[in-house]
């Protein structure tokens, strides 16, 4: 190809790139995208503007979602005394053998998870973190000390 031919094919990829996209614009003039990026600086290929999306959603309530009574009412069960110490596992099958369904199982993790309320209830030990000794002389012949280096094993040269 001579070179006004592949200027002439570089301007027409760069400028369906910026409509379309890079895989777009290269699969319609027939170029390899490897070659449109080989061929063009670092800082134009960072610069072209991506196609604007063509609709934005806005974010979508679930239909299934609890109402607040109903989190309102979940959560005053497992905050009970009764439920106190039980996991919300133990709460809903406790639930479902009295006949009563208020939420699924994972559904009770959730809410709990979302107040911070879930988590290893257990107490661990804290070790003190490990202080190397350091040993400080205020005078002469206070601190003595050895070489712990190994030693230099027969034939070998110090």
């Amino acid at each position: 190809m001579s070179t006004a031919i592949a200027a002439a094919v570089d301007d027409a990829v760069g400028e369906l790139v910026s409509l379309v996209g890079a895989k777009a614009g290269c699969a319609a003039v027939g170029v390899a995208r490897a070659s449109f990026y080989r061929a063009r600086p670092a800082s134009k290929a960072r610069a072209a503007p991506r196609p604007e999306p063509e609709q934005v959603r806005a974010p979508q309530v679930q239909p299934r979602a609890l109402s607040g009574a109903e989190r309102a009412a979940v959560l005053e069960v497992l905050h009970s005394e009764r439920f106190a110490d039980a996991a919300p596992a133990t709460v809903y099958a406790t639930l479902l053998d009295e006949g009563t369904y208020l939420a699924s199982e994972s559904t009770m993790y959730r809410l709990l998870r979302e107040r911070g309320e879930t988590g290893d209830r257990r107490r661990h030990a804290t070790h003190p973190a490990k202080v190397k000794p350091e040993l400080v002389a205020a005078s002469p012949n206070q601190v003595w000390s050895w070489d712990s280096a190994p030693r230099a094993r027969r034939g070998a040269l110090m």
